[in-house]
């Protein structure tokens, strides 16, 4: 941020919009009179091909302050991508142009989670990122003090998916392997709240259409899963996923598709959505996961599975599976299901004190 603020200009007048296609291709796609956000839009190179009303949103205030000058029409707002200041569902568009590169990769799926709550239900984004294996600060950069995560579309998609968006495309741009881009929509499901450091990666089966739609899994009064966490000493706020991150317990699902019911997903869907998961771990290296649910991983790794810990574990961690916490799941008590969590949990610290 320093380097912005502190050369915007010079880098303004350094640049060009190389993206201009794209910016009016989005332009099509996102509805009549909805806002758009330009999410980290430097000068505003590209806000004259995006739609009305248009948002101008950068951390840098110089950055905003050329914006402006570029789009005096635009909706200039000062804030950071890791915490976006807009209600639920308010955009119906975002548009980041190599901005999002500058997030840490372990910090990426929390940020995108912030930008799938933004936005409303179907609404598109276009996303342009580093392309690359290694990140860090670029040898032959002209503004030197930058830093820039690398992705490998292959991994931005997981964590696109991941993060509730349907990914309508991710490949390196074709002209200039520099570039990876992906265009997504906000899907109605709900986004991972992952980061470094999880004790524990909870995994649900998939999110209710309620959930999807409140922004919390678990979030019908009848499911006992909060209780159970709170009973356990995982968490102390009910239904409140980032204080539960800020706590150490993760949260994802097997399958990210919406139902009403878990019982109507599909054999190569749990499998295809636990190979997301066991990827997922790999890179996040949780204490433990634990499965909320005996049917995603009796249907996609061992259809005798019991409550309990696996012997095979997932991605090279420790792997719990327990009943699922449903309200029609009730000839499971309450105290049995944060027996459960806490023996999850117990699995974990032991797991971690072996890898210190």
């Amino acid at each position: 941020m320093q380097v912005y603020e502190a050369r915007a200009e010079e880098w303004r007048d350094a640049r060009r919009p190389r993206f201009l296609d794209a910016a009016r291709s989005l332009a099509t796609a996102v509805s009549p009179g909805a806002p758009i956000a330009d999410l980290g839009c430097g000068a505003g190179l590209h806000l004259p091909s995006l739609p009305r009303p248009a948002i101008a949103l950068d951390a840098a205030h110089a950055m905003v302050r050329l914006a402006r000058e570029a789009a005096p029409d635009a909706w200039p707002v000062q804030a950071d991508l890791e915490a976006l200041p807009f209600r639920r569902g308010a955009l119906g568009g975002g548009w980041a142009r190599a901005s999002y590169l500058h997030v840490r990769p372990e910090r990426l799926p929390l940020a995108l989670a912030d930008l799938h709550g933004a936005l409303a239900l179907d609404a598109p984004a276009h996303l342009v990122m580093h392309a690359g294996e290694e990140s860090g600060e670029l040898a032959d950069d002209d503004f030197p003090g930058r830093w820039f995560a690398a992705w490998d579309p292959d991994a931005l998609a997981d964590v696109l998916v991941g993060a509730g968006f349907s990914v309508e495309s991710c490949a390196v741009d074709g002209d200039n392997p520099f570039w990876v881009e992906a265009r997504v929509r906000r899907a109605r499901t709900l986004p991972d709240t992952v980061g470094p450091g999880m004790r524990l990666l909870v995994c649900g089966l998939n999110p209710s259409v309620y959930s999807a739609d409140v922004g919390v899994g678990f979030a019908r009064g009848g499911n006992r899963f909060w209780p159970a966490a709170i009973a356990a000493g995982l968490v102390t706020e009910a239904r409140d996923p980032r204080a539960a991150l800020a706590a150490g317990i993760g949260m994802t699902d097997v399958v990210k598709r919406a139902t009403p019911r878990a019982d109507e997903l599909t054999r190569d869907e749990y499998r295809a959505g636990l190979a997301r998961v066991e990827r997922l771990v790999e890179w996040l290296q949780p204490g433990a996961v634990c499965f909320v649910g005996l049917a995603g991983w009796r249907a996609a790794v061992d259809r005798r599975a019991v409550a309990g810990e696996q012997p095979d574990g997932i991605g090279g961690r420790p792997a719990y599976v327990m009943p699922s916490t449903s309200g029609l799941n009730a000839r499971v008590p309450p105290r049995e299901l944060a027996d459960h969590l806490r023996a999850a949990a117990a699995l974990s610290d032991r797991a971690r004190g072996r890898t210190r």
